[in-house]
């Protein structure tokens, strides 16, 4: 479907209508079933329909819902502004016996309905005027075509329901199998052309069969320059398929900025790789190659590879950042420590997941980025922050002795350190100033932890411990204790948080007089506070834990 995102999603309330949607998604590649938390086992999870609807269509994303048609409309309806731009809604009956498209007439909401009610041996309920006359929707052609204008669509088709015929000039194969009135000698004509030009009341149908070659990458306003190439050879702009450039130009944000103001692709390679183009027109620096038929960007050149480090946050769906759960939907290959990997699972059958050991770091950062070098979207996971004791710091080590990766374009997104998660949980422990220590000493001297740990004693800062206590270190909590106490007073009071954000979670306010480690293991995170940090009665659950943000 041209214009959305192909990764459909098919929202479940209740287990009932499971059945339903794992038909429906048989016959979409890459569709998610996404299913009310604690009601329905699906591939994604979500706490509540209307929010989760509403994100859903922000994003562009096709949406089946198995509910009442109503429910969905009242959902989306302060999303909905521009008609021009919208994924297409369908409504479901739960058990399969109605297909009701919503919107996204032009998004092809119609199309997406024919073919769930084949699935389901149904009729759709499709009322639009067009369609059911001549079993098409024009306004709406298929992948890798451009309506040129959409209110000239809509005369035209008017025109036709009022009984004018049509003729076709150009290659529209969809169209064939249609019950459009044609006549050869028709006044309109439906024009499938590159060319911007057509003869009044022409419905224009441009296919995205233009390449443009970029040479010189270093020039300012390449989006410009492309768009007077087009010009000057009549060609129009919905016609350009994909900006390409040399090999070299992988890096230049120049390039990716004129593809994202150009709305295309971009692509890196040689321009005498385009095999099937007949025409070449040129415009200064700029070369347009013009193809038979619409232009498969995938098979032109290979896209820049990125990598993206994420935190999952403390282990819950609803404390992962949006950016975070986007990154995983669009990756093409998941790297992490086999426990985190399975965390931000579930994943598509097309995607291919590389866990490891947590002891791996650097060599599944190298690996992230030769996958990524290749042209592949990479995601490499860390619990967390990847930004607190995590993959992030490992990636960007692996880059800085390997600069030919600077080829691959790097984000890093944040997420919920598990210390946030705990403060959060206790009240605000870290209200004030604060430091996170690890008290491992796999990657640097127990001598430098204990200097550390005096430091941030003396100077009153309430202390976040990660990796506490393991079977290999078992003393080492006990040891940053008695460093502790020789500058804290016996009341201070301390914050363990078990597995917070994640099943079983447990939290416990104590001091650090009471404080033993056989209350800790590695899974747990100890909040030591300050000379300031006090505690009050919340209810049955305990006691809120804050520290004020000013000193007496």
């Amino acid at each position: 479907m041209a214009g959305v995102n192909a990764d459909i999603a098919i929202v479940v309330l209740g287990p009932g209508a499971l059945d339903t949607a794992r038909r429906i998604q048989a016959v979409f590649s890459g569709s998610t079933v996404h299913g009310l938390a604690g009601r329905v086992q699906a591939d994604v999870t979500f706490n509540e329909l209307g929010e989760h609807l509403r994100d859903l269509y922000a994003r562009n994303t096709p949406i089946v819902a198995l509910c009442s048609a109503g429910i969905v409309i009242r959902a989306i309806a302060p999303c909905l502004t521009d008609k021009g731009a919208e994924p297409p809604v369908l409504a479901v009956a739960a058990d399969g016996s109605a297909v009701v498209p919503l919107v996204g007439g032009l998004g092809g909401v119609n199309a997406m309905a024919r073919k769930i009610a084949t699935a389901l041996g149904i009729a759709p309920a499709i009322t639009t005027s067009g369609e059911l006359r001549f079993g098409t929707c024009l306004l709406n052609p298929p992948e890798g075509y451009a309506l040129a204008n959409i209110e000239d669509g809509k005369r035209f088709v008017s025109d036709l329901l009022a009984g004018e015929t049509t003729r076709i000039e150009g290659e529209a194969p969809w169209l064939d199998a249609t019950d459009l009135p044609r006549n050869d000698d028709a006044r309109l004509a439906i024009r499938v052309s590159p060319r911007a030009s057509g003869s009044e009341g022409d419905l224009l149908i441009h296919p995205r069969s233009v390449i443009a070659w970029v040479g010189d990458a270093a020039r300012d306003g390449i989006a410009e320059r492309v768009r007077v190439a087009l010009r000057e050879h009549g060609i129009a702009a919905q016609s350009l398929a994909v900006l390409l450039a040399p090999l070299r130009d992988m890096a230049s944000q120049p390039l990716a900025r004129a593809a994202r103001s150009l709305d295309v692709p971009l692509r890196f390679g040689d321009a005498s790789s385009v095999i099937d183009a007949t025409e070449t027109l040129e415009s200064h620096d700029i070369v347009l190659l013009v193809a038979t038929k619409p232009v498969d960007a995938s098979s032109i050149g290979r896209a820049r590879g990125k990598l993206t480090v994420i935190g999952l946050g403390p282990g819950c769906t609803e404390l992962m950042v949006p950016a975070a759960k986007q990154a995983l939907a669009e990756a093409d290959d998941i790297l992490g420590y086999d426990t985190y990997v399975r965390m931000a699972g579930p994943f598509r059958a097309d995607q291919r997941v590389h866990g490891t050991d947590n002891r791996e770091e650097m060599q599944r950062a190298r690996h992230a980025f030769e996958l990524a070098s290749k042209g592949r979207k990479v995601v490499v996971v860390s619990s967390g922050d990847p930004g607190v004791f995590a993959m992030a710091a490992a990636v960007l080590e692996a880059l800085d002795h390997e600069r030919a990766w600077t080829s691959v374009e790097l984000a890093i997104v944040p997420g919920v350190s598990a210390a946030l998660a705990t403060a959060a949980r206790a009240g605000a422990p870290l209200g004030h100033d604060f430091c996170m220590l690890s008290l491992s000493d796999n990657l640097k001297p127990w001598s430098i932890i204990e200097t550390r740990l005096r430091h941030a004693a003396q100077a009153d800062l309430v202390m976040a411990f990660y990796n506490p206590v393991s079977r290999a270190r078992p003393r080492q909590l006990d040891r940053a204790l008695e460093i502790v106490r020789e500058y804290r007073a016996s009341g201070t009071r301390v914050v363990l948080g078990r597995d917070i954000g994640r099943p079983g979670e447990a939290l416990t306010t104590t001091t650090l007089e009471a404080l033993r480690s056989d209350q800790v293991d590695m899974r747990t995170m100890v909040i030591v506070g300050s000379s300031t940090t006090r505690g009050f009665p919340r209810d049955e659950h305990g006691e809120w834990i804050y520290t004020p943000r000013w000193y007496e």
